[in-house]
């Protein structure tokens, strides 16, 4: 639900944009998991060969954010960026010696 906030910012204008679902959500999730378990893979469907979650998460964050300027596919993609930083904020504020485990197992990791 707080993923919204931003884009509703960004278009509270456009009586056109849409602001409807769970993706900010599953972001969040998806990205605290990321904190917990840095050294996992994320595995898309029909592609047998995981993507370690950190060059995931990056590579998300990317396309979200350029997709959010561009704005033309009706997806709430601002939602989704926002939705993953308050994932990862929501955890550290939750348990803030994540950050010293997510950077060892980084570490080990690369």
């Amino acid at each position: 639900m707080l993923s919204i906030i931003p884009a509703f910012g960004k278009h509270k204008n456009d009586v056109f944009y849409n602001a409807v679902g769970a993706s900010g959500a599953v972001s969040a999730i998806v990205f605290s998991s990321i904190l917990l378990y840095p050294v996992g893979k994320i595995y898309f469907f029909l592609i047998p060969v995981g993507i370690p979650a950190p060059i995931f998460g990056i590579l998300y964050l990317i396309y979200e954010a350029a997709m959010s300027r561009r704005a033309k596919d009706n997806i709430g993609h601002d939602a989704h960026f926002w939705g993953a930083v308050f994932g990862l904020i929501f955890t550290i504020a939750l348990k803030p010696e994540l950050v010293v485990l997510f950077v060892q197992q980084l570490g080990l990791m690369f």
